[in-house]
C-alpha cells in the first residue's frame, strides 16, 4: 500500500481528527513521509482541516 493510501486508511478509520504525527504513529510511517503524502491529499482535496494542526479525511 502506498504512503498517501495508508495516510487516508488512518484517516478513515480514526473516527476524529488527528495530528501529523498521531497519523504517522498510527500509519507505522517516518512523520516527513506522512506530510508529503498529506500534502499530496490536501491538494487531491481528500482531508480537511476542522481545527488548526488537525486533519480528518472528507
Amino acid at each position: 500500500m502506498e504512503t498517501t493510501a495508508k495516510v487516508l486508511e488512518v484517516l478513515k478509520t480514526a473516527g476524529k481528527p488527528l495530528r501529523a504525527g498521531e497519523i504517522a504513529e498510527l500509519a507505522g510511517l517516518d512523520k516527513k513521509e506522512t506530510e508529503k503524502a498529506m500534502n499530496q491529499l490536501k491538494v487531491d482535496d481528500k482531508i480537511v482541516s476542522p481545527k488548526r494542526c488537525f486533519w480528518e479525511a472528507k
